[in-house]
């Protein structure tokens, strides 16, 4: 019997013992094979990622190089579109006058940069700026007739870019065509752009190589070339000249794509030899009394998974106290982790204090545990002029204006909760107030916290903000009814100006549900053509006459009748649909301007949600095409607000449109923000004086020497004078005095209907017709 026993657990140590070399045996020998596995698996996918990389580097560099030459025609026929526009230019062409229209032509050449300016009539006679050129105008004014008027061309024997654009009397005329080289030179130039090593070249699809030729366009195909295998993409490039057919070849070495990823390879192929060695020797030492470890983890795990804080005791040899520590120290991240995750879901990660979520989880509560006699309070806090100190001060000290708020807010009323919504934003929340609580003392003591002179990171500013506030139950009876009154209280502060407060008022939401209406209202307006352009002319003091109109934007509504534009012009500039108004008042102002006698001038005014959008340039220019206005009759009015912000865009998209020939006016001059430094960045064509001042002449003070200030400056400068608000003969005689250039307002005439312009020129036809007209 004792010996039996001895012989079982003498059998059970040697099982025990090979257990674990079984297990390590098959450990390492399922390792070399999976790194074996890996090996050849990744070095394939290697091999096939790099030549896809490089396929996919080719195709985006065609692309690439497509877009470049397409900029680059573009540009060329911008420039060839001022030229085209010119009076000047098209007289000639009108008259064949061929010594201008050659010197134009060498002018706009030199000007550019590029090889040849040319004119084609329509009979396919070219002009050239350089004497004879070998271009074959009857095959590009083939291509012209079938509708492209950008592509390819023989310039010289050459493959050349070409630009056209129409030249119009007011009918088609002839075309102005401008060439640049497309050589290897140039070529070489665009690939030095490109992120891989390409090669690239332009040819005519009768003098490719067979294999080349023979290659769909646009796809990327392996081919043999000088250096050994290479891909090769051909795209079609647009041609300007009947018969010919340009293809853009981008060439790249596949040995040079492969040469980086060769290395990748060998080290790969490294890393999984030392991976298998540290493992094989791992994987005797973890075999030794791994079975208790695990029994003991997949216990604690499987507590753990059922929502148990479950530990694994640490005792046992060396690796098995490792282990356990590191089950231990695993379950107490997880712990901490989701302590940390539920903080970041209820706060703001700026400032530390709650967020929206859990500011409505409380009000929430607040408001189920509400009555008469113990209200709850809301306040929705918004900081003025939050963007413009950003942009002025830098972001930087604006994360700690909004820090300072709400610090402020909570050392003032620590009972409350004080929240950031997102932004600008904040909310306050008060709970349990009694009927004898006074809360417009409250109001007033938040006004205090919010609206003083603060230092913030070493530098004194004026801590402004507007707020509105809602109690319930008897403002609302829910959170978000209430949030929503507190949202609308503060709307009409914010109408009302800056550090301003208002308590919720139940008109409020009947003014909410009116501007919503207005706003669809609007909307289908735009679709059906509601909208109407009046015109108030601007009088010259100095030539005693009409010089011009401004636009001005009305809507007769159908059911309403005529709607101020100082009701609907807020709601379009939040909306957006400002941008779509004031792109249809320019279109609209050039065609009416266009019928006008003289050189009569019309203003129109953009809206700075105008130029943040893209499209204001093109849309100026495709006006003043499809009108045939001079450029110089239109003038453009801008207020002082539109330089806060991106002011370097601004600048040069007001560059841009002056290059055009537009003229630029500063309108509300002296209201907005550091006018005279936006007088030194920009030479502005007027300034408009705003009839604030004007306004302000008859009560004496000192409107009059401000007025005089800024027409002794404008005149220093050169810019032209507006004043604004002109209703009275005083009015008039006063700014003549002061030397103002012209005026504008009710003394001269309310703003007319287009159909009535005519009629009121002939009444302004003199200074004695004015007079008598304002009589």
């Amino acid at each position: 019997m004792i010996r039996q026993t001895r012989l079982r657990l003498r059998h059970l140590a040697r099982n025990t013992r090979s257990l674990g070399a079984r297990v390590a045996r098959v450990y390492i020998g399922l390792l070399i094979a999976v790194m074996t596995v890996t090996i050849i698996v990744a070095s394939s996918g290697i091999s096939l990622f790099a030549h896809r990389a490089a396929e996919r580097d080719l195709a985006a560099n065609a692309r690439v190089f497509e877009q470049i030459i397409a900029s680059r025609q573009q540009q060329m026929a911008d420039a060839g579109a001022v030229v085209a526009l010119d009076f000047g230019f098209r007289e000639a062409f009108a008259t064949g006058d061929r010594a201008t229209l050659s010197s134009a032509l060498a002018s706009l050449r030199e000007r550019t940069g590029t090889r040849e300016a040319t004119v084609i009539s329509l009979d396919g006679e070219v002009i050239a700026s350089a004497g004879a050129r070998k271009i074959n105008g009857t095959a590009i004014l083939s291509a012209l007739d079938a509708g492209e008027n950008r592509g390819v061309a023989m310039l010289d024997g050459d493959l050349a870019l070409a630009a056209a654009v129409p030249i119009e009397l007011p009918d088609l005329a002839g075309w102005l065509v401008l060439f640049n080289t497309l050589g290897p030179a140039d070529l070489a130039e665009l690939a030095h752009l490109s992120a891989v090593e390409v090669s690239g070249k332009v040819l005519d699809r009768s003098r490719m190589p067979s294999a080349l030729a023979a290659m769909p366009l646009a796809s990327v195909e392996t081919v043999s070339g000088a250096s050994g295998q290479e891909l090769a993409q051909v795209s079609a490039l647009k041609s300007l000249e009947s018969g010919l057919e340009p293809r853009l070849i981008l060439t790249h070495s596949l040995a040079t794509a492969m040469q980086g990823f060769r290395q990748l390879q060998l080290v790969l192929a490294l890393i999984a030899l030392a991976g298998a060695a540290i493992g094989a020797w791992l994987s005797i030492r973890m075999t030794r009394g791994i079975a208790r470890p695990l029994h003991l983890l997949a216990k604690a795990a499987r507590k753990y998974g059922a929502g148990d804080v479950a530990k694994v005791q640490v005792e046992g040899d060396s690796e098995v106290r490792s282990l356990a520590r590191s089950f231990n120290a695993m379950v107490d991240a997880v712990e901490e982790r989701e302590r940390q995750i539920t903080h970041a879901s209820l706060h703001d990660s700026l400032t530390g204090m709650p967020n929206r979520r859990f500011f409505l989880e409380k009000l929430d509560r607040a408001m189920v545990r509400q009555s008469a006699d113990h209200r709850t309070l809301v306040a929705f806090i918004d900081i003025d002029d939050f963007k413009a100190i950003n942009d002025t001060m830098g972001h930087p000290l604006g994360d700690s204006l909004l820090r300072n708020v709400a610090n402020t807010l909570q050392a003032r009323f620590p009972d409350a909760m004080v929240a950031r919504f997102g932004g600008d934003e904040f909310g306050l929340l008060m709970t349990g107030i009694d009927t004898a609580a006074d809360c417009a003392n409250l109001a007033r003591t938040i006004d205090t916290v919010l609206n003083r002179e603060v230092v913030i990171d070493g530098q004194t500013m004026l801590q402004s903000a507007s707020f509105g506030i809602a109690i319930g139950p008897q403002d609302a009876n829910d959170a978000d009814a209430l949030l929503k009154c507190a949202d609308l209280a503060l709307f009409r502060a914010k109408s009302d100006g800056k550090a301003t407060c208002h308590f919720f008022e139940s008109t409020l939401d009947e003014e909410a549900s009116r501007r919503r209406r207005l706003e669809i209202d609007m909307r289908r307006a735009i679709r059906e053509g509601q909208f109407e352009l009046y015109f108030q002319p601007l009088y010259s003091l100095v030539e005693d006459r009409v010089k011009g109109f401004e636009a001005l934007m009305r809507w007769p509504h159908p059911d309403h009748g005529m709607i101020s534009p100082v009701d609907f012009i807020p709601i379009a500039e939040e909306s957006g649909m400002i941008v779509q108004l004031g792109e249809w008042a320019i279109r609209e102002a050039c065609a009416h301007a266009a019928s006008w006698p003289g050189e009569l001038s019309v203003a129109v005014n953009i809206s700075p949600r105008q130029l943040q959008a893209d499209g204001l340039n093109t849309c100026v220019v495709q006006s003043l095409a499809t009108t045939g206005l001079p450029a110089d009759r239109l003038e453009l009015e801008i207020t002082e607000s539109v330089f806060i912000g991106d002011v370097e865009r601004t600048l040069q998209l007001l560059h841009a449109l002056k290059s055009l020939g537009v003229r630029v006016a500063l309108d509300d001059f002296g209201t907005g923000y550091s006018s005279l430094a936006y007088l030194r960045s920009f030479p502005f064509d007027k300034l408009k004086i705003d009839q604030s001042f004007v306004r302000a002449l008859a009560e004496g003070g000192s409107a009059h020497a401000i007025v005089r200030a800024i027409t002794t400056l404008a005149d220093a400068l050169g810019i032209e004078t507006l004043a604004e608000g002109v209703e009275t003969s005083a009015d008039l005689e006063s700014l003549r005095g002061i030397g103002c250039n012209m005026i504008q307002g009710y003394f001269i005439s309310r703003p007319v209907n287009s159909r009535d312009v005519p009629a009121l020129l002939h009444s302004l036809a003199g200074s004695a017709d004015l007079h008598a007209h304002a009589a």
